[in-house]
């Protein structure tokens, strides 16, 4: 059965999921409007619905995807409205009909050398043609006309008239993956505290989630560079969206090391280990050193001073706790917390007039973080 806090973990990824894509569903709605009105301008139908439709695929479906997507959907509506408009004033509506119509919608746009998305689109725009208005379908350039409207609105829209922000965008999914790193180091510090070997899994249970929030960084760094790329008026966020991305890989071994050490704790705890006191205040310097981290990305002009001194904490601690110990376990989660407390270090120089071209070796690093804990016992 999962835990509390499990159960919390999970409300707060949807909650953080509905937040993000929030903004792209109220471009989606305000899309759908505006293509009503303009193909409302443009010809004399009064329910042009295909506006509104193409405006919903061409929009809503590609949040997250290239412009290159955006404009195969929008030619797949427009093929599959084409043909079905033509074809079914010749062979009329029903359901043999309308299996006709996706065969030859579909052929047509494999022909003309259509990728996947372009196709399977062909195919429901010519279903919606036959089950939304089966008698009383207009000319062909009046639906074509109607589907380009709606494209043409939701490319403005997403591109010109409000681009997401992509700093934004970026910052949302960094900010997640720090909050449910630090949160899980924290259960990690508790399960060493209070040597529950069961709270360790719930914690190695965490962190192995975060994977998941690891790809959404990727996909929105993705994101944020296309739309910094084509949006004239966000040009501008190119220099912060690459230092997320150079910051990302060091994010990510910090997750895998903090994984490795939840394993090692667990099994550690569940074997009767143990750990000196030390040990679980090294972990919780780890966690305030996230916390520090994820404040220095919200920052223009960084300095990684907090990050460090809480990872020079954490690793120094971890150092003192092993000090005339022997025990192998002990001696893996000690590694586990310098190895992780080096990467949140070289992340939070990402940006810093400080950051080095070429990085210093590991154990160079790890002396520098320990030397100042021991000159201040000094």
């Amino acid at each position: 059965m999962p835990n509390a806090f499990s159960r919390r973990l999970t409300v707060r990824r949807a909650l953080d999921r509905l937040r993000a894509r929030a903004w792209p569903i109220l471009q989606t709605a305000v899309a759908a409007v505006g293509a009503w009105y303009l193909a409302k301008l443009l010809i004399s139908d009064a329910q042009p619905v295909f506006a509104s439709i193409a405006a919903v695929i061409a929009l809503g479906a590609t949040y997250g995807q290239r412009p290159e997507r955006a404009v195969e959907l929008i030619g797949g509506v427009v093929l599959g409205i084409g043909v079905a408009d033509i074809l079914i004033r010749a062979i009329g509506s029903g359901p043999l009909q309308l299996g006709l119509l996706v065969v030859l919608a579909m052929s047509v746009a494999v022909v003309l050398g259509g990728g996947p998305v372009l196709v399977t689109e062909a195919a429901v725009s010519a279903i919606l043609i036959v089950l939304i208005e089966p008698t009383n379908a207009g000319f062909p350039p009046t639906r074509l006309v109607e589907a380009l409207a709606g494209g043409g609105v939701a490319l403005a829209i997403s591109a010109l008239a409000f681009p997401l922000n992509p700093i934004l965008l970026v910052a949302r999914s960094t900010q997640t993956i720090f909050a449910e790193l630090g949160r899980t180091l924290e259960e990690v510090a508790s399960a060493l505290a209070e040597r529950d070997s069961g709270r360790a899994q719930a914690a190695l249970q965490s962190a192995r989630e975060i994977d998941e929030d690891l790809r959404g960084l990727e996909d929105s760094l993705s994101l944020g560079r296309e739309t910094a790329r084509f949006s004239p008026g966000r040009r501008s966020s190119r220099d912060a969206i690459e230092r997320y991305a150079r910051g990302m890989r060091h994010i990510d071994y910090a997750v895998r090391n903090t994984r490795v050490l939840a394993r090692h704790v667990g099994r550690y705890l569940g074997a009767g280990g143990e750990p000196p006191p030390e040990l679980a205040d090294a972990v919780r310097a780890l966690a305030y050193a996230v916390w520090a981290l994820a404040a220095e990305f919200d920052r223009e002009t960084p300095d990684g001073r907090e990050v460090r001194l809480h990872a020079s904490s954490a690793a120094a601690r971890a150092t003192e706790s092993f000090e005339g110990n022997r025990d192998l376990g002990l001696a893996e989660i000690v590694g586990q917390v310098r190895s992780t407390a080096i990467d949140l270090v070289r992340a939070a120089e990402v940006g810093t007039a400080e950051e080095r071209s070429e990085e210093l070796a590991t154990e160079e690093l790890l002396i520098d973080l320990i030397r100042p804990r021991e000159r201040g016992a000094a």
